[in-house]
């Protein structure tokens, strides 16, 4: 394409940004840390989902030294619900990376950002153009679709390199977020608004009426994965899942998913392991649906009493009594949160 091609594209494409940019509270702040954050979070998950985790983050730990000094629980907790938990202990190691080999501060080009545990080709190509005013180019899944249907492009080489043509000197960060914007709400996956495109007149895609390669569907595997709320007067038993694996970590319920054909009897007292003589027979109070990665997960929840006037010991040190008004101040997985708002209503139904 021609560079008065291009020069269109890009003046059309800021103008367009101008006009109609969300107001997203990582947009009001040129300070590389705030812009980091954000775009860590941002990384597979929704806009309107991130903006109060950003808020409350930025709220507790408002710089790399904050977030070097703060302990890993305490960044997990904040992240608990985000997903994809990596993420956050990738921030809390590259925190550590930036005290001892940067001062203390973000660097400025794409080797040093590079090397951070975490910061891939997107998120350096973000913060060089959006906090430091670099041109360099940023391509999420969204710029990803918009420049694969305005130039036709095939292959990841073909996209770096129009990508880098078209990023401008002058106000890349707001170009960069402009391809982001319109991918977002305007060359959506499925029926993408053209007609409101604003570079819809130099689509090749459009203009051939080609439709972008639809993703195949992600399998979802269908998983019964039994809860149990072990309850001591006003405190729920949790336990820290291991290191690795899914959820690594993380606190949650006893529970996990269920092998065909194995009874929920069964299931649960392989979770309780020594506790069962100790509790009530079980009450179902109710069922969570939750999905993780590629698991559409049933989750029914048990409710267990401890049996007057025996005492429950914690079963080893990666068990824990908590009320459930304090897990919010944990790392806690989704699924516990959700089973800690039906004990909640069961209670308050009992009443």
């Amino acid at each position: 394409m021609s560079p008065n091609k291009l020069s269109l594209i890009r003046r059309n494409l800021l103008r367009w940004y101008d006009k109609t940019q969300r107001d997203l509270p990582w947009r009001r702040t040129r300070d590389p840390y705030a812009i980091w954050i954000a775009e860590t979070m941002l990384q597979q998950t929704q806009v309107t989902t991130v903006v109060p985790y950003y808020e409350r983050f930025l709220k507790a730990l408002p710089t790399i030294e904050a977030l070097d000094r703060a302990s890993l629980g305490r960044v997990l907790a904040l992240w608990s619900g985000l997903g994809y938990y990596r993420r956050a202990e990738n921030l809390k190691k590259s925190a550590r990376a930036l005290i001892r080999r940067h001062g203390g501060r973000i660097p400025g080009t794409y080797e040093a950002l590079r090397a951070l545990p975490g910061v891939g080709d997107y998120t350096a190509g973000a913060l060089l153009s959006i906090a430091f005013g670099k041109p360099y180019p940023a391509i999420d899944g969204n710029a990803r679709r918009v420049l694969s249907r305005i130039f036709a492009l095939d292959t990841d080489k073909k996209m770096r390199e129009i990508a880098a043509r078209l990023v401008p000197a002058s106000e890349p960060g707001h170009f960069n977020q402009g391809l982001m914007e319109l991918g977002a709400r305007i060359c959506i996956t499925r029926n993408p608004r053209c007609p409101e495109c604003p570079v819809a007149s130099h689509c090749k895609s459009r203009a051939a009426e080609r439709k972008s390669p639809a993703k195949k569907p992600q399998h979802l595997r269908d998983v019964t994965w039994p809860l149990a709320i072990v309850r001591r007067h006003s405190t729920i038993l949790l336990r820290r899942r291991s290191a690795n694996g899914i959820l690594a970590g993380l606190w949650e319920l006893p529970g996990g998913e269920k092998k065909p054909g194995e009874s929920f009897a069964a299931h649960m007292r392989h979770h309780l392991q020594t506790l069962q003589a100790r509790l009530t027979s079980p009450k179902r109070i109710g069922e969570i649906r939750h999905s993780i990665m590629n698991r559409k997960i049933r989750s029914p929840v048990f409710l267990f009493d401890q049996r007057a006037p025996t005492k429950i010991d914690r079963p080893g040190p990666d068990w824990r009594w908590l009320s459930p008004t304090l897990l919010h101040r944990y790392p806690v997985s989704s699924m516990t949160l959700k089973a800690a708002k039906v004990l909640a209503d069961y209670e308050k139904s009992s009443l």
